[in-house]
């Protein structure tokens, strides 16, 4: 129970450490715990508060990987498959998680590819590249600098496909800002609503929702296009929004994609 509060309310207020998630649990939820044991809990499913240099810990960084430069700081996703992001979140379970990675298309939004694990392990990042690849090839890929991406494993499939690598500043979630409002719409609009028993029944939901996502829903940054239409157009529609912003921490739980 406190576990999957803590998920919602994360997701809900990434920026809060564990003072706040404690009000939150007991005045929220009714759940009252030690504020020690709210730290032991945000570490096991590591989450850390977002100040301006901190992130949720889904992969770590491996000081032995190169680290690729940051290419986005002033360029616009000007059309499809011009910019791919990806990153790792946890999906709740009855009795646990499990972990879910994506790639979404920064121009369209459109969720290029997606793959789910019951394990942190290297082989579902290189299952979800592989096949993004197998469909379309970006000229830049955007990751945090975790281990799953910063791995030879994973930046070589890049490189023999002549893809640009882009990694986040060290801690700055706000540069694959893209992929986090991704996280957010995933568990309001369908992962918290269905309570997923199993891992099983996680990756079903998760296919529905992605293909309504991608297909179905509008988004009104994209003048209430789908991703998947303007993902398979060659002109960018009015008003696309694709810019990268500048956002407010302190605004970001009020951000829908």
């Amino acid at each position: 129970m406190a576990m999957h509060a803590l998920d919602e309310i994360y997701t809900k207020r990434p920026f809060y450490g564990s003072r706040r998630m404690r009000h939150e649990l007991k005045h929220s939820y009714l759940v009252e715990i030690g504020r020690n044991h709210v730290r032991r809990l945000m570490r096991l499913m590591g989450l850390e508060a977002i100040y301006p240099k901190i992130r949720p810990h889904t992969s770590d960084p491996d000081g032995a990987h190169k680290i690729y430069p940051y290419l986005l700081g002033n360029l616009t996703a000007t059309y499809p498959n011009h910019i791919w992001g990806t990153d790792i979140t946890y999906i709740r379970l009855k009795d646990g998680f499990c972990y879910l990675v994506a790639i979404i298309d920064w121009y369209s939004r459109y969720v290029v590819n997606w793959e789910l694990s019951s394990t942190l392990e290297i082989e579902f990042c290189l299952t979800n590249l592989t096949q993004a690849l197998n469909r379309a090839v970006p000229s830049i890929h955007n990751s945090d600098q975790g281990s799953h991406f910063t791995s030879p494993r994973y930046t070589d499939l890049l490189t023999h496909a002549n893809v640009q690598i882009s990694m986040d500043g060290h801690g700055r979630c706000m540069d694959n800002i893209f992929t986090e409002r991704l996280w957010r719409t995933v568990k309001y609009e369908e992962v918290y609503l269905k309570s997923y028993q199993t891992i099983e029944k996680a990756r079903v939901g998760l296919a529905s929702y992605f293909k309504f996502y991608n297909h179905e829903r509008p988004h009104q940054s994209l003048d209430y296009k789908t991703p998947a239409e303007v993902y398979s157009s060659n002109k960018k529609p009015a008003n696309a929004g694709c810019k990268m912003q500048s956002l407010n921490l302190s605004k970001l739980s009020t951000i829908l994609v």
